[in-house]
C-alpha cells in the first residue's frame, strides 16, 4: 500500500484533507533551495532592469522616472542604435548559417569514418572547454599585425587589411573565433543524433540505388530534423548575446563596425552609468530574442519530422 492510501486511511471523519500530498511536500521542500536561487538570481534582478528601464539613473544617483523615454531615445534619437541593431543581426545571421552548416557537416563526415570517431569528436569539442576571453585574446594575438595570420597571408602573396582594424573585415573574424570557439558543441550533437538514425533505413536506400547524398537529404536529415531545430534555436539565442569576443578583440570597433547589443548595454551601463538606457537595450534584445525563438517555433512545422 502507498504512503498517500495510508495517509488517507489516516484521516478522521471530517478532518480536513492536507493542501499538498506527503510526496508533493518531500519534492517542494528538495525543489525549494533551486527555486530560491532562481527568484533571487534570476527573476528579481530581470522584474528590476525592466523597471530600471523607465527611469533615468546614472549608478551613483538617485533613479527618476521617465516613462518611455528610453526606448523614445533608442528608436528615435540615438543614431548609433540601428547600426548596432544591423552589426547584431548580421552577426547572428552569418554565424548561425556557418554554424549549422560546418557543425552538420563535420558530424557527417565523423559518422562515415570507420575508427576514430570518439577521438575527433574530443577534437572539436575541446574548443567549448575554452573560457572564450581566454580564446579570444590568443586569437587578439593571431590577428595582430605581424602575428600568425599575417604572416600567412603575406607568405601566399595576399594583400587582405589587418583584420581588427578593418571596418570590412573585423566583424568576419570575430564569427571566426565564436565559430571556432563553439561549433563543437554542435558537431557533438548531430553525430551522436546520426549515429541513432536506424541502419536498416540506409540499407533499404542503398538497395534501390540511393546515393551518399540523397540517402542523407531523404532520411538522415529528416530523422535528426529535431536536433537540428534544437541547435538552431539555442544558436541563434547565443548569436544575439554575443559578447566576450567582441570586448576582447574588437571594442566594438573599429568605429562601430562590431559593435552589437551585448557591447553596447555593457558600454552604456558600466561605462557611460546610463544605466537606465542600458537596461533598455537589453529589453530590446529580450524581445528579438523572444520573437525570433517564436518565429523559428511556427517554421518548424514545414520541416521538423517527430516520430508518432
Amino acid at each position: 500500500m502507498s504512503e498517500s492510501a495510508v495517509a488517507e486511511i489516516r484521516l478522521q471523519p471530517g478532518q480536513p484533507r492536507p493542501f499538498l500530498k506527503p510526496e508533493t511536500q518531500t519534492a517542494m521542500l528538495f525543489l525549494l533551495p533551486s527555486f530560491l536561487g532562481f527568484m533571487i538570481f534570476m527573476a528579481l534582478p530581470i522584474l528590476a532592469s525592466l523597471a530600471l528601464s523607465f527611469t533615468n539613473w546614472q549608478l551613483l544617483t538617485t533613479p527618476s522616472f521617465v516613462g518611455f523615454q528610453n526606448y523614445i531615445k533608442l528608436f528615435t534619437v540615438d543614431p548609433a542604435f540601428y547600426t548596432i541593431l544591423g552589426n547584431t543581426l548580421f552577426f547572428a545571421v552569418e554565424y548561425l548559417a556557418l554554424n549549422i552548416i560546418v557543425s552538420l557537416t563535420l558530424a557527417v563526415w565523423i559518422s562515415s569514418l570507420k575508427r576514430g570517431k570518439a577521438i575527433f569528436r574530443v577534437i572539436f569539442f575541446l574548443p567549448t572547454f575554452t573560457p572564450t576571453i581566454a580564446a579570444s585574446v590568443v586569437w587578439l594575438l593571431i590577428f595582430t599585425p605581424d602575428g600568425l595570420a599575417d604572416s600567412i597571408i603575406r607568405s601566399l602573396g595576399l594583400g587582405l587589411p589587418n583584420f581588427l582594424l578593418s571596418s570590412s573585415w573585423a566583424m568576419q573574424a570575430v564569427v571566426l573565433v565564436t565559430l571556432w570557439a563553439n561549433v563543437g558543441y554542435n558537431v557533438v550533437m548531430f553525430n551522436a543524433a546520426l549515429d541513432l538514425v536506424p541502419k536498416h533505413y540506409l540499407e533499404a536506400a542503398m538497395i534501390d540505388g540511393a546515393g551518399p547524398w540523397r540517402r542523407f537529404w531523404r532520411i538522415r536529415l529528416p530523422l535528426i530534423s529535431p536536433t537540428v531545430f534544437f541547435a538552431t534555436v539555442m544558436t541563434a539565442i547565443t548569436s544575439l548575446q554575443v559578447f566576450d569576443e567582441i570586448f576582447a578583440m574588437t571594442r566594438g570597433g573599429p568605429g562601430s563596425a562590431t559593435a552589437t547589443l551585448g557591447f553596447a548595454i555593457y558600454q552604456k551601463g558600466f561605462t557611460n552609468f546610463q544605466m537606465g538606457y542600458a537596461s533598455a537595450l537589453a529589453w530590446v534584445m529580450f524581445v528579438m530574442i523572444m520573437g525570433l525563438t517564436i518565429l523559428q517555433f511556427y517554421m518548424q512545422r514545414k520541416w521538423v519530422h517527430y516520430d508518432d
